[in-house]
C-alpha cells in the first residue's frame, strides 16, 4: 500500500508541474522545419526582417526566413537519458558456510584480520572463498576498484577457478576496462563449457570490445545451457545493432571510432562531428579529469536509430555505451547537433568516473550545462515551482527518465539543469567532479553531496530554490 502511495505522489507531482511548467515548455525548444528536410531545435525563436533569429544556450544564430518551412511550437526533441542497458548478469558464487561469511564481514565491514587468518590456514580453496566474500561485499557496496584487488587475491590461490575468473572479468569490465577482461573471460568459459553465466559474461567482453559477431555466438550459447531473459535481452539488442550498422563504414580519431552508413553520412558531416567531439573531449577530460578511450559512436537515418536504441519518441540521441545519433538528411552539424554531441559525450565520461552508478538528475544536468544550455528559458517557471514546494525531489529523480511522457521528461530534464547548474555556479566545477568521484568509489549520492558540497538532499533543495529566486523571481 505505501508503494502505491508512492506512485500515486509521483504522478501527482508530475500532473502538477507538468500543468504549472507548461508555459515554460512551449518556450523550453521551438524546432525550425527546413524546406530541405532538416530541423534545429532551438531554446526559443523568432522573425525579424524577413529572418529567423533562434539561442541555442548562450548563442543567438539567422537564417534566412525563405529557407524556412514552419516553426513548432512546443517541447521539441531531448537528447535521450544515458541507458547503460547492458549490464553483467548475476553471477555465480562459490560455495561458502555462514561461518566463513561471519567470519569476513564483521559489524558490517570486511575485517582484514580475520582474512589473514583464514588465508594462514593454508587452504586454497577457502582462502580463495574469503577473498571473493570480501569482492561481493565491495561490489555491493559499489567499491569496484577494491573488489578487483581481492579478487586478484582469490585468483592466486585458485587461477583457473570458473567462478573467480567470470567475477573478476564482469568487474572489470564494470571499471571500464574490456580489453583486460576478456581474457579472463575466456578462460572462465574453457575452465568450464557447461557455465551458462560465463558465457553470458564472456558475450559481454566481446561486446564492450566491439565483437558483436563473438558476443552474439556466446549468448546464443549460453541462453542454451540456461534460458535467460536478461540475456535474451542482451542479444536482441546486439542483433539489431548489428543488422542496422552490417554495411557501416568506419572512420577513427585519437578517442573516436565513427561508424556510419556511407549513402547518409557525408565525409564533410563526419569530419565536422569528429571535429567537434574532440574538442569537446578536451574540455570534458578538463572539467572531469577523466579520459575514456575508443569512444564509439554510430551515424543512423532517423528510423534505423529507433530499430537499434529502442529510444522513447521524444529523444534526439541515446548513449547505451556507445553515442548513437540520427543523422537523417544532414550534409553538416548544425548548432543542434554540436549540442547533442557535446551532450551524449558527457555520459560517456560521466559513465567511466562512476561506473554506471551517476544519479539521473546530476548525469542530466551536468550533460546539459556541457551543451551549453541554462535555466534562462524557463527561469521564472522554475522559481515558481520550487517556491511553492511543489518541485520533485530530487532524490527522486536519480532513476532513468526514459520511461517518462515527453511532458514529464522536460520537467524532470528542467530541475536537473537547476541542480547542476547551481552546484557548478556555487561550488565550482572541481566540486562537481568530486561528487562523481566519491559515488564512483561507492558512496551514496547523498554522502558524495555531503562530504563534497556540505549539503545533503535537504538543503540542497533549499540553496536551488534561494538560487532561482535570486535570478527570475520578482
Amino acid at each position: 500500500m505505501l508503494q502505491f502511495l508512492g506512485v500515486r505522489l509521483i504522478i501527482t507531482f508530475f500532473c502538477f508541474i507538468v500543468f504549472l511548467l507548461s508555459a515554460a515548455c512551449s518556450t523550453w525548444a521551438d524546432t525550425i522545419q527546413l524546406k530541405n528536410g532538416q530541423s534545429i531545435v532551438a531554446d526559443s525563436t523568432r522573425e525579424v526582417n524577413g529572418q529567423v533569429e533562434y539561442t541555442i544556450g548562450e548563442n543567438t544564430y539567422a537564417i534566412p526566413q525563405s529557407l524556412v518551412l514552419r516553426i513548432d511550437r512546443g517541447p521539441g526533441v531531448l537528447p535521450a537519458p544515458s541507458a547503460i542497458t547492458d549490464i553483467p548478469p548475476a553471477r555465480e558464487q562459490m560455495k561458502a558456510g555462514p561461518d566463513l561469511v561471519s567470519r569476513v564481514i564483521h559489524n558490517g565491514q570486511i575485517d582484514p584480520g580475520a582474512l589473514r587468518s583464514i588465508e594462514s590456514e593454508g587452504v586454497a580453496e577457502k582462502s580463495a572463498a574469503a577473498n571473493l566474500i570480501a569482492a561481493n561485499f565491495e561490489e555491493e557496496h559499489k567499491n569496484l576498484d577494491a573488489s578487483a584487488r581481492y579478487l586478484q587475491v582469490a585468483l592466486t590461490y585458485m587461477p583457473s577457478h570458473t567462478i573467480l575468473l567470470e567475477n573478476y572479468a564482469a568487474v572489470l569490465l564494470q571499471l571500464g576496462r574490456p580489453g583486460e577482461a576478456l581474457p579472463y573471460a575466456q578462460q572462465a568459459t574453457q575452465s568450464n563449457p557447461q557455465s551458462a553465466e560465463a558465457f553470458a559474461v564472456l558475450g559481454y567482453a566481446y561486446y564492450k570490445n566491439d565483437r558483436n559477431r563473438d558476443a552474439i555466438a556466446a549468448w546464443k550459447k549460453s541462453l542454451q545451457l540456461r534460458p535467460s531473459d536478461r540475456v535474451q535481452e542482451l542479444l536482441s539488442h546486439v542483433e539489431r545493432e548489428s543488422k542496422a550498422e552490417a554495411e557501416f563504414r568506419q572512420q577513427a580519431s585519437d578517442h573516436f571510432v565513427l561508424r556510419y552508413e556511407g549513402s547518409q553520412a557525408q565525409e564533410g558531416l563526419r569530419n565536422q562531428v569528429l571535429a567537434v567531439l574532440e574538442t569537446q573531449y578536451n574540455v570534458l577530460r578538463n572539467d572531469l579529469g577523466a579520459a575514456p578511450r575508443d569512444i564509439y559512436v554510430s551515424l543512423y537515418t532517423g528510423q534505423a536509430f529507433f530499430d537499434v536504441t529502442q529510444a522513447p519518441a521524444w529523444s534526439a540521441a541515446l548513449n547505451d555505451g556507445k553515442i548513437r545519433i540520427p543523422v537523417s538528411g544532414m550534409t553538416q552539424v548544425t548548432p543542434e547537433l554540436a549540442r547533442v554531441l557535446r551532450h551524449e559525450l558527457t555520459h560517456s565520461f560521466v559513465a567511466q568516473i562512476v561506473h554506471g552508478h551517476a544519479p539521473q538528475w546530476l548525469d542530466e544536468g551536468l550533460a546539459q550545462l556541457e551543451e551549453g544550455r541554462t535555466t534562462a528559458s524557463v527561469g521564472a517557471r522554475l522559481t515558481a515551482l520550487y517556491a511553492s514546494g511543489n518541485q520533485v525531489p530530487l532524490n527522486r529523480l536519480e532513476g532513468l527518465f526514459a520511461s517518462f511522457s515527453a511532458p514529464e521528461a522536460q520537467v524532470a530534464y528542467a530541475e536537473a539543469l537547476a541542480a547542476a547548474e547551481y552546484i557548478r555556479s556555487r561550488y565550482g566545477m572541481p566540486d562537481v567532479a568530486r561528487i562523481l568521484q566519491r559515488i564512483g568509489q561507492g558512496e551514496s549520492v547523498e554522502t558524495a553531496l555531503r562530504n563534497t558540497i556540505h549539503v545533503g538532499y535537504a538543503q540542497l533543495e533549499v540553496e536551488i530554490t534561494n538560487y532561482l529566486k535570486r535570478l527570475y523571481g520578482p
